[in-house]
Order: structure tokens, then C-alpha cells, then sequence
């Protein structure tokens, strides 16, 4: 078996020390020495990834918090979320071992990527994977928002009988703007289309239309024009809030907002009075500047949008449909097993992109995956 020596600059006493030291005799990989542990449901694709490989995996349905999460990931080289479990710079503090984190979704604000990339510590995430679900349901709200369909159905469910066609309409000839032309705001462009939509788009960069979509030439003027705003932007400074009275009251009267993005970027109070004055006429919303942890009756910081007319709320669940969860769960986790097994840090959004193959032929070679801080060092072979 081949023998390695790292050597790094040292100064002093310490130096010293490390010259005395004996070269290390590595062994060869061993995948069942690897424990992974997996939050918030992931889905079984993963799971069955990781057994494959010979990964030790526990799993939970929940999500940890405090002192129970940094004691259940002591011992963890591989973490699995999705977007309600935090990994604070304290939390990543205690993770001796931790090696790589998967964010089975769309996000990773969850994470703290600048202390994770200071301790090594590889985040993976799936950007587009569930962007079809997302756009599907977009579509569902306009149809359904539209149609006034959420108030029919709280009032049947009432006993209450209201046959009405006053403020309902048909999406055919409406004109949808999309704020942010990404992977779901273009795969929402084809689909809007091809339900007789008018779609303009603006985004903080130049982009080639699908179909007949067209760009916008500031966000002003999508605002003024559209009959639907749907909003499908990342969560930076220049997103929080976008959505104000100011903008609210530039859009048209009677038109209606979709927030399935983020949280943040809607200002709910400006909301909430639009909708009240009657100038907005409705609005979607699966996301919240502030989210439950978990499941249950926990939704009480917004009563006054419980209390609006032509209202959908849904508790984060755009993404949230078997096959994206599946799709999901097998990009994550094989980029997990790449990155362990091979060193391949492809698709990191907190590490430099590099393509590693291990050499496998030889059931007594031993591979040294070496993430150190940008200082002078040198790795050995004797």
C-alpha cells in the first residue's frame, strides 16, 4: 500500500513535532464507515443511493433544533435537509466530522455558507429539479384565483351555495408577467403560453424569450401591464421587500400577485392593503417571511391575511410532489456520493468546481481527498 506524509509551513515547537512523526499508513476507502443522517422526510431515492454505496443512514421525518441537532450530527460526515432545519456557523461548530451537507432543494440561505466553506464542508443543493411542479402549480393559482375558486370552496364547505360569474375570468388572452426568467419562470412562459397567455418577463439580465414571451424593459412596466405578477426570484438584498405600497399600487387594478419564491420579497402589510382597498383583486402565497418548523397549528403570525377575500395560502409546497422529491433526492444524493467517494465537488455552491475520478482497479490503492485553506503546503508520496 502506497504511504503518504502531508507536510505543511509550521513554525516553532510545532514543526518539530510533526517532522517526528512516522508517515501514516492510509487504508483503502470504506464507504460503511460513513454515516449519513437525513432530516425533513427525504426522500427514498436517497436513502436507497446512500445503502447502495454501503453509507450507514438514519432518518427522520422531523427537523432538530438547539442542542439535540449539534448532538445528533457529533458523529455525522454526510447531513440531508431540505429548507426548515438552520446549520448556524455554532451549529457547524460541533460537527467534527461533518464532511458534506445536501439541501434537498431549491435554497440553501438555511445554511451558513461561508462558515461551511471555512471548515471544508461541501453544500449541494438541486436548483431545477423541481421547477415543473413549481410552474404547475403557478398555473393552478392563476386558473384558480381567477375563477375565485378558493372562496367557492370555503364557502361550500360552509353549506353556503353561491353561484356567481361578477370578477370571474379566463386566463386565455390575460397577460402573465414573471418576475425572474430562471428555470421555473421559462418552464411557466411555455406552459402559460400554450393556455392562450400573453407572458412578458423581466429580469436583471438579457434573455432569449421561449415562444413569444418578451422582456420587459424595467420592472415598472411589467408591474403596470400584467394581469398576474408571479414572482420567481433568489433571496439576496436587492430582492427583500421588492414588493411595497409603491409597487402594489403600480400594478393594475384588479390584477393579482403569486409569490411561490421567497418569503422575503413581498411586504405583507403593503399586500394585505391592496387587497382590502380592492385594487389587488386577489393573491397566492406558499411562502413567508417567517415559517413554521414544523407541522401543525402554528401559522399565527399573519391574521390579517386570513381575513382578505380571494386569498390562496399553502404552507410551502410548490415543490412538494412525488416525482420532483424523487428527482430531487437522486441529484442530491449522487452528488453526495461523487463528492465522498471520488472528491468531485461538480454543482457545490460554496466550493470550486472540480471533476475527480478514483482509480478503483487496485483494491489496495488508498486515495487522499485534501480540502485545506489557501496556504503554502505540500502533499507527499514516499
Amino acid at each position: 500500500m502506497t504511504r503518504f506524509t502531508q507536510t505543511s509551513q509550521l513554525s516553532g515547537d510545532a514543526f518539530s513535532s510533526r517532522q517526528m512523526q512516522k508517515p501514516k499508513n492510509l487504508r483503502p476507502f470504506n464507504t460503511s464507515t460513513i454515516k449519513v443522517l437525513l432530516l425533513e422526510d427525504i426522500n427514498q431515492t436517497a436513502i436507497d443511493a446512500f445503502q447502495e454505496e454501503g453509507y450507514q443512514v438514519e432518518t427522520y421525518v422531523k427537523t432538530f433544533v438547539g442542542q439535540e441537532l449539534t448532538d445528533k450530527l457529533r458523529d455525522v460526515h454526510i447531513l440531508g435537509i431540505r429548507s426548515k432545519t438552520k446549520i448556524t456557523s455554532q451549529v457547524l461548530d460541533e460537527a467534527k466530522n461533518l464532511l458534506a451537507i445536501g439541501c434537498f432543494c431549491i435554497a440553501t440561505e438555511q445554511v451558513d455558507l461561508k462558515a461551511a466553506g471555512i471548515k471544508g464542508i461541501a453544500v449541494y443543493n438541486s436548483p431545477f429539479k423541481n421547477s415543473h411542479s413549481v410552474a404547475e402549480l403557478v398555473i393552478g393559482e392563476i386558473i384558480s384565483l381567477a375563477r375565485q375558486l378558493g372562496d367557492r370552496n370555503r364557502e361550500m364547505h360552509s353549506s353556503i351555495w353561491n353561484k356567481v360569474s361578477h370578477g370571474c375570468f379566463e386566463i386565455r388572452g390575460k397577460i402573465l408577467g414573471i418576475v425572474g426568467y430562471g428555470h421555473v419562470g421559462s418552464q411557466l412562459s411555455v406552459i402559460a403560453e400554450a393556455l392562450g397567455m400573453r407572458v412578458f418577463f423581466y429580469d436583471v439580465l438579457p434573455l432569449m424569450p421561449l415562444g413569444s414571451a418578451r422582456q420587459a424593459d424595467t420592472f415598472e412596466e411589467l408591474l403596470g401591464m400584467s394581469d398576474f405578477i408571479t414572482l420567481h426570484v433568489p433571496e439576496q438584498k436587492s430582492t427583500r421587500g421588492m414588493i411595497g405600497a409603491k409597487e402594489v399600487s403600480l400594478m393594475k387594478k384588479g390584477s393579482f400577485l403569486i409569490n411561490n419564491g421567497r418569503g422575503t420579497t413581498v411586504q405583507l402589510e403593503a399586500l394585505v392593503d391592496g387587497l382590502r382597498s380592492g385594487h389587488l383583486a386577489g393573491a397566492a402565497l406558499d411562502v413567508y417571511p417567517k415559517q413554521p418548523t414544523s407541522n401543525g397549528p402554528h401559522f399565527t403570525d399573519y391574521p390579517d391575511l386570513l381575513d382578505c377575500p380571494n386569498v390562496i395560502l399553502t404552507p410551502h409546497i410548490a415543490g412538494a410532489t412525488e416525482e420532483a422529491q424523487a428527482n430531487i433526492g437522486m441529484e442530491v444524493s449522487s452528488s453526495l456520493i461523487q463528492f465522498i467517494n471520488d472528491g468531485t465537488s461538480l454543482g457545490a455552491v460554496n466550493f470550486p468546481q472540480v471533476g475527480l475520478r478514483a482509480v478503483r482497479e487496485d483494491a489496495n490503492a488508498a486515495r487522499v481527498l485534501h480540502v485545506h485553506q489557501n496556504i503554502p503546503g505540500v502533499l507527499r508520496v514516499r
